[in-house]
């Protein structure tokens, strides 16, 4: 509970020193701001490694993950479209309603409510005992697969920000083969795995995807190529195992040893102080709000863009005749009316229990595996939000999104890390209180998994 707790107030406290953070760096505030773009790139990197260490499937049973994979669609999806019909129509002028442009950045902007933060689910239902549950594994295959389907789906959400153009076509058939390896290879290929390599592995998948925007940008200004952190990190944590002893012809075993050696208490604090730095670098990472008695919302500063926006859009407005511009900061940003602080707060505790609501497709499902208070312990337990969301987040910025909409995003994701350790006790009573079922549902998934 206690890290979590930190979680949300680093990224309270981020906000609050990105407020100040102009006057502080003065002269040197570009360079800065591009100082923690590159570090917050880095610390997602290295937290989706991680979740691609936990993935793992029998390739031998595939069917039975057709409907996990199905419920946890839904489990990203619902909550992704009640976050983005809430900042259009509760948010937005009716006078936007109909635009393209603003139901695309909203898109992005609610796809922070989709992923369940994996990472911080496992350790708290760890620690509360529930390790060895049939929840416990349900629960692990659908934030994993939550969070997969976040990671692919912001490659259409690319398309409809970017437009169609040969540069991304390229991405798409990178990204498809990423996905190839991850299957073929998963958890065969030796590599080190102690939090130094993957820290290192990190900094390498931030240093080629800036190279190849960099290089690309002489190419083709308007449009250069930039791969996105979340899914090449994902995939390099799928095919790895551990060097010593795991099976090359045993994915399995070498999933366990990998997971074993993660949970060592080295591994563990190394994990955990990256992911609290991450968060503060995310609250660094926002646009000032801050300003007189009502939460004013500039547009992001072309130096806080993260690398992946459209050069047309941060480097040079003239190579589209100034339409790029007006898209991404007119739009959203710019038709969003200011609000006073209590405003903010009723979004933020109005949208928090929308977005959660859409996470109880479970109770409808494995009717025949589990009481229906384990089914509604699984959609609690999907509940808690992390790094991957405040990652998400990160990147609707880079996209010069901001405004109103993003701050009450922060704030309802702050919110949910800090009632994390409440959703946990909620399922851990609603297990002991489904007991009777217990047995039954830990024998279905025994013979199953």
């Amino acid at each position: 509970m206690r890290r979590v707790v930190a979680f949300s107030v680093l990224l309270v406290v981020g906000l609050g020193l990105s407020q100040v953070l102009p006057q502080l760096a003065g002269d040197a505030h570009d360079t800065v701001a591009n100082v923690i773009r590159v570090a917050t790139m880095t610390g997602l990197a290295f937290i989706m490694i991680h979740v691609g260490f936990e993935f793992h499937i029998d390739k031998s049973n595939l069917r039975q993950y057709g409907w996990d994979y199905f419920v946890a669609f839904t489990a990203a999806t619902f909550p992704w479209i009640i976050a983005t019909g809430y900042f259009v129509f509760v948010m937005l002028p009716s006078d936007v309603w109909g635009s393209g442009d603003a139901w695309t950045e909203t898109l992005l902007a609610g796809r922070f409510a989709a992923p369940t933060s994996a990472g911080v689910l496992f350790s708290m239902l760890a620690a509360a005992g529930l390790a060895g549950t049939w929840l416990f594994r349900k629960v692990r295959i659908l934030a994993i697969f939550d969070d997969l389907d976040t990671v692919l789906l912001m490659i259409p959400l690319k398309m409809l920000i970017v437009g169609i153009a040969w540069q991304l076509g390229l991405i798409v058939v990178f990204m498809a083969a990423l996905l190839v390896l991850a299957y073929v290879f998963l958890h065969r290929v030796a590599l080190p795995v102690t939090y130094r390599w993957v820290l290192g592995y990190a900094i390498a998948i931030v240093a080629v995807s800036e190279v190849l925007y960099s290089a690309t940008k002489l190419i083709d200004p308007s449009v250069p190529i930039h791969i996105e952190v979340l899914l090449p990190a994902f995939v390099l944590g799928c095919i790895a195992r551990p060097k010593p002893t795991a099976p090359r012809d045993v994915p399995a075993a070498a999933h366990d040893e990998l997971h074993n050696l993660l949970e060592r208490p080295a591994e563990r604090r190394a994990g955990a102080w990256v992911a609290a730095v991450f968060m503060l670098l995310v609250g660094l990472s926002l646009p000032q709000i801050f300003e007189g008695d009502d939460v004013q919302h500039p547009e992001p500063t072309a130096a806080s863009l993260h690398a992946s926006a459209p050069g047309a859009s941060v480097d040079d407005p003239a190579l589209a005749g100034g339409e790029i511009e007006g898209r991404y900061v007119d739009t959203v940003t710019a038709s969003q009316p200011s609000i006073s602080w209590g405003a903010i707060a009723a979004h933020v505790l109005l949208l928090s229990a929308l977005i959660n609501v859409g996470k109880m497709f479970p109770v409808f499902c494995y009717r025949k595996e589990a009481h229906w208070k384990h089914r509604l312990a699984i959609a609690v337990g999907m509940w808690p939000r992390g790094e991957v969301g405040a990652g998400v987040l990160v990147l609707s910025l880079s996209y010069g999104i901001g405004g109103p909409i993003v701050t009450v995003a922060m704030l309802s994701l702050a919110l949910n890390l800090l009632l994390t350790g409440v959703f946990i006790i909620i399922v851990k009573r609603l297990i002991g209180a489904g007991d009777d079922a217990a047995p039954a549902a830990d024998a279905a998934a025994s013979a199953t998994q």
